[in-house]
């Protein structure tokens, strides 16, 4: 059993799984750099937080073939802290947003991830996309054709070797190939080493030196708190369509408290909070990453690369890098969305437009996100706001079937649709067709009742399910055998 969970989640699919993790280990180097920088660190802050939560995760994490590490987004929540307190409160930061994100793993919210509709993903990805490319633009600042040439060189390769052989990831040989090309030609154009200092020296454990102090804990505890669930939304929703890539399922609770785990380690290691990357994730998807050897040999590769290959690494054009995540916005953007838009109901098109404009506007998924989910919020109570009644009279009886929700929206108009003066002396109201979802719905009828008695008429309610029964018997209106 034991040998079979060992072959299942880490050596089913090794060749590429070892050949992709060291692609993502080369990719990650610029943008662990460009994080740290934008969060206010040394860049090997950032360095050692991706190979500390790649492995962290590897081994604890809810989904195999995920790659999680210092992120953009969790690095522009951070650069004020920084600023204003140092590094030190980064690093407690860091530890107290791991425990929470324990907490919420050990309380299940992992579940709510399927809580976001299918335009809220569309857009999440599509406006992913636009920021993995907009991200790339600052390389190309001050440079020449010569950087457009090796970009340009990098996608032809990319697209051009799976059509001759998919033993190696065809990202990984344009990577080679263009920087063996540079090295060579001495060429002129940015490099890996440009964007910041990498040092030969191994993560050492470092514990916060700061007061553990009420003032201590105020001053990092909303930072913790925003670090915890953008990180988690991230890290689900990247979690989400991988699942959706691959064709299985994850654990999400078990992913909270995986990324969790893995910000306390980072913490203690000098590392900067982080989550799953997308991107990343994406390269390791497209390069045939599967199991969770390829997050381990991305974080491994990645230590070994800033030791043991560090002077190598710094010759690594830039224009190959940004090749690489060309690529990636190519392929995570979903072409088919922007045809389909025609065809889906309008409201589903603007909740997918408006996460996107949302999203690249600040730029930040998780503020995106948010204004989609509330949005599909609002427009999934506007269709079930609606009530109507068909009434029936035979004789003295008046029958009325309600189609449609009770609840605090639609109360209203259910009051009003009574005909209270002109019906006969009975009255049936059946709720076969209906459900009564809340206090409002209960009283609602009750009012109902009420106005009827006042003109001595007798109502009969019928066709309750249980779920409606038990709510307005709860409440005490005492409708027992359907009768009022």
């Amino acid at each position: 059993m034991k040998q079979n969970q060992l072959n299942n989640g880490w050596l089913s699919n090794t060749r590429s799984d070892v050949l992709s993790g060291m692609t993502v280990a080369i990719a990650l180097i610029p943008e662990a750099i460009a994080f740290s920088i934008l969060a206010g660190v040394s860049p090997m802050v950032g360095l050692y937080a991706s190979f500390c939560i790649a492995v962290i995760t590897a081994l604890a994490g809810g989904r195999p073939g995920m790659i999680s590490a210092a992120t953009g987004a969790m690095a522009l929540l951070v650069g004020s802290l920084v600023l204003n307190h140092g590094i030190e409160y980064l690093f407690a930061a860091t530890i107290l947003c791991g425990i929470f994100q324990i907490l919420m793993g050990m309380l299940k919210l992992g579940r709510f991830i399927t809580f976001l509709p299918q335009p809220v993903m569309t857009g999440f990805v599509n406006a992913l996309a636009i920021l993995i490319f907009m991200a790339q633009l600052v390389h190309f600042e001050g440079q020449g054709w010569v950087m457009y040439a090796l970009v340009a060189l990098t996608l032809v390769i990319i697209y051009t070797v799976p059509r001759f052989t998919k033993a190696v990831p065809s990202a990984l040989v344009a990577i080679i190939i263009v920087s063996v090309l540079s090295i060579v030609l001495d060429l002129d154009v940015n490099r890996v080493g440009d964007m910041g200092e990498i040092t030969s020296a191994l993560p050492l454990f470092h514990l916060p030196q700061l007061p553990l102090t009420l003032d201590m804990l105020l001053t990092i505890l909303p930072y913790s708190l925003s670090l915890a669930v953008v990180g988690l939304l991230e890290s689900l929703m990247t979690a989400t369509l991988i699942d959706d890539i691959t064709g299985t399922p994850s654990d999400k609770n078990r992913e909270a408290k995986g990324q969790g785990l893995a910000n306390i380690v980072t913490g203690f290691f000098g590392g900067m909070a982080g989550c799953a990357m997308i991107g990343q994730s994406m390269v390791n998807m497209k390069s045939g990453g599967r199991t969770r050897l390829s997050t381990l040999v991305s974080g491994i590769f990645l230590l070994i690369l800033i030791l043991v290959l560090g002077d190598v690494v710094k010759q690594i054009p830039m224009g190959a890098l940004v090749g690489v995540m060309i690529m990636v916005c190519v392929s995570t953007f979903e072409w088919s969305s922007l045809t389909s838009l025609a065809r889906v109901p309008r409201a589903d098109a603007l909740v997918m437009i408006v996460t996107v404009v949302t999203v690249v506007a600040t730029d930040n998924l998780s503020i995106g996100v948010l204004f989609g989910v509330l949005l599909s919020a609002l427009s999934f109570a506007w269709k079930i706001a609606s009530i109507s009644l068909s009434v029936r009279t035979a004789g003295d009886t008046a029958t009325y079937t309600v189609q449609g929700q009770l609840f605090f929206g639609t109360t209203s108009h259910f009051v009003h649709e009574f005909n209270y003066e002109a019906d006969p002396e009975q009255i049936v109201i059946d709720f076969t067709q209906s459900h009564v979802w809340d206090q409002s719905a209960a009283g609602a009828i009750a009012k109902t009742i009420s106005r009827y008695g006042a003109l001595g008429k007798k109502v009969t309610i019928t066709g309750l399910n249980e779920q409606s029964t038990e709510l307005i018997d709860r409440i005490g209106l005492g409708l027992s055998g359907g009768h009022a």
